[in-house]
């Protein structure tokens, strides 16, 4: 096995089990450096018994690189493949999960995602994506490093160069823009125009009484630019948890389904929102929908299937998920 392969899987294992960032962040690095050798380096290092010399390549992934180098799948890659497979997998989703193409919601470390975009980029492709979306944060979000406009035309300029080499993959250019209290969003005009697709989220003020709440929904997915509402409640179901936002959800589904603004099937394990009861009310009132995983690494990619299985059991039509629409289409949608 291919030593970088392997440290590469590796990370991708653990990203998908939510592990430590430092953890992955060993393995990553260790791919890296292995990835930059001259041909045959590895090999004499091993024989040589010099791997752990080499900065960036520690214990762990230096023996993970030997037994790659021999020919064997390394212990470590076996264990966190049983594990993966062990888990509990839904038991509906996966005709839904077969005709997906795409993901429109992805972070990398431009803000707070662990990885740069041309790694975001290539796992999307190998998963079998045909497109997916970068939507790194807006600047009012500054504890997860939002992009100013300066920054986020500069990466602009990185998705155009790294799409000339991806085809026929295309990774489509966004923002995870952020819902102001009054309804409007944090982002000037002129760019939000340039992009390709826009969700926007709520990250502030989660608690607004439902009045206010509703209106500033309502506000934002009648936006012109708005394409997806991200994540409608807020709720967190991890440990510390955070309960969801409270609104009149007839109102705001009914404006998405006016405006044809697509409502988000989150499929973050911590959120997986909306809750299934909001989930039924926006089929009732005909809105589009975007299975996405909201990843913050390239091991998250690999989340689909928890929005697959929660639609399924809603009734979503499959011909109103934008997700498995081929990129002409959604381009032509979200234009």
């Amino acid at each position: 096995m291919d030593p970088v392969t392997a440290l590469r899987r590796i990370a991708f294992l653990l990203e998908r089990s939510q592990a430590a960032t430092y953890r992955v962040k060993a393995f990553r690095t260790a791919a890296a450096v292995v990835d930059a050798m001259e041909s045959g380096e590895a090999a004499d290092r091993v024989a040589a018994g010099t791997l752990e010399r080499v900065s960036g390549i520690g214990p762990r992934t230096a023996q993970v690189i030997r037994e790659a180098q021999a020919g064997e799948v390394p212990g470590y890659l076996e264990r966190l493949e049983d594990e993966a497979a062990a888990e509990p997998v839904p038991d509906t989703g996966r005709e839904l999960l077969s005709r997906l193409r795409g993901d429109c919601h992805l972070h990398s470390d431009w803000s707070d995602g662990g990885s740069p975009i041309e790694e975001m980029g290539r796992t999307a492709a190998e998963l079998g994506h045909e497109w997916a979306v970068l939507t790194d944060h807006s600047p009012r979000l500054t504890v997860a490093k939002g992009l100013s406009p300066e920054r986020l035309r500069e990466q602009l300029a990185v998705v155009e160069r790294l799409n000339e080499e991806w085809a026929p993959f295309r990774l489509l250019t966004g923002i995870e823009c952020d819902i102001l209290p009054d309804g409007s969003l944090d982002q000037e005009p002129e760019l939000l125009e340039r992009l390709d697709v826009v969700v926007v989220s709520v990250h502030s003020k989660l608690r607004m009484d439902p009045a206010p709440m509703t209106r500033r929904l309502e506000a934002a997915v009648r936006h012109p630019q708005a394409n997806v509402l991200g994540h409608c409640t807020g709720r967190l179901l991890s440990e510390r948890g955070r309960q969801e936002s409270r609104f009149d959800a007839d109102r705001v589904f009914a404006a998405c389904a006016e405006a044809g603004t697509a409502v988000e099937i989150n499929c973050r394990p911590e959120r997986l929102d909306p809750p299934r009861r909001l989930l039924g009310k926006a089929v009732e009132a005909g809105t589009l929908f975007a299975i996405d995983t909201d990843a913050h690494a390239p091991g998250q990619l690999d989340w689909q299937i928890n929005g697959c299985a929660r639609a399924e059991e809603c009734g979503v039509p499959a011909e109103r998920v934008v997700t498995t629409w081929p990129v002409e289409r959604l381009l032509e949608w979200a234009g």
